[in-house]
């Protein structure tokens, strides 16, 4: 069986971002993909330099171009385990049974949105309820805006997202709200709607409004959410890989993880990354990847010189 230089886990920005890189180093690349990106709902990519207002769909078709014309595999597949296969190699394990050897392995496998059980706002997600004020905000300015609230750092969020309108309603649970936070939303003439949210009031596929637990509807036209961000690195872990006490893989500035031989980038080690972001992690790990491969590639050609192999 044939041995890749490197398999990447994901073909979402950092990945393809990385195999492009790869493949351009006269790599052997593989992307296994499966084929579910977390910014799909999205109507577009904001805030990418030279990209800005692209599909989603449209950006990663361009990613995996450019890395099938430098000689690229890209695979659609669902890898189930990563298995230690000597000192610094592994096997990649797919749902259809396949097995995949490679010397090195890059995880950019994102993460996942944890929404608050309010009916109405899973099937609105990415349309009329967004979580990010810059990849959003411009496209909603000056409208009826909302942020709901109750969480730790929401205020603050709410803070920013006033940024784009000046109708700005702070949902919130009674109680929630110090009398410090109070008084800087009121300062900024940003509403606050105490009480228990029942539903997302929908109408010829639009947001309307919000409804409250009494009856009362507070109309907005969008409203952002800050979900909470769960890793997706069941692989990672089981591999032996460091993460934080939130579950975020641990990486130095290259990407590269505790155990020899793996890397990581993207939303897997850092939840805040956008698409770009995510792009130039991909770029970076990719770089420092394919040094750690050269370094190995220099031993072996010593070791077999010295065994008097020519070169």
């Amino acid at each position: 069986m044939s041995q890749h230089d490197a398999v990447v886990i994901g073909g979402g920005a950092a990945g393809l971002s990385a195999a492009l890189v790869l493949s351009r180093a006269r790599r052997r690349v593989l992307v296994v993909d499966a084929g579910s990106p977390r910014n799909a709902p999205a109507a577009h990519v904001h805030g990418f330099l030279s990209r800005d207002g692209l599909p989603p769909g449209e950006l990663l078709a361009y990613g995996r171009n450019e890395v099938k014309n430098y000689g690229g595999e890209i695979i659609a597949g669902t890898v189930t385990a990563l298995v230690p296969d000597g000192r610094t190699g592994f096997w990649v394990l797919l749902g259809d049974g396949q097995r995949i050897s490679a010397r090195r392995l890059l995880v950019t496998t994102g993460l996942r949105d944890e929404l608050p059980d309010i009916p109405g706002l899973r099937e609105r997600w990415a349309r009329d309820v967004l979580h990010c004020p810059y990849c959003h905000g411009q496209e909603v300015r000056d409208r009826r805006l909302g942020v709901l609230g109750g969480d730790s750092g929401a205020v603050r969020y709410a803070q920013i997202v006033r940024q784009w309108t000046h109708d700005l309603v702070y949902f919130t649970p009674p109680g929630a709200l110090t009398t410090t936070e109070r008084s800087q939303l009121v300062a900024r003439a940003i509403g606050v709607v105490e009480g228990e949210i029942e539903q997302l009031v929908i109408d010829d596929d639009r947001l309307r409004g919000v409804r409250m637990n009494d009856g009362s509807v507070v109309p907005r036209d969008a409203l952002f959410v800050p979900p909470r961000f769960v890793p997706n690195n069941r692989l990672i872990v089981d591999l032996g890989c460091d993460v934080d006490d939130d579950g975020w893989v641990t990486t130095d500035v290259t990407g590269r993880t505790s155990v020899p031989g793996v890397w990581a980038a993207g939303n897997v080690v850092d939840p805040r990354a956008q698409v770009i972001t995510a792009a130039g992690a991909g770029s970076a790990a990719a770089i420092a990847l394919n040094a750690d491969l050269t370094d190995a590639d220099v031993r072996d050609a010593v070791h077999a010189f010295n065994q008097g192999f020519g070169p």
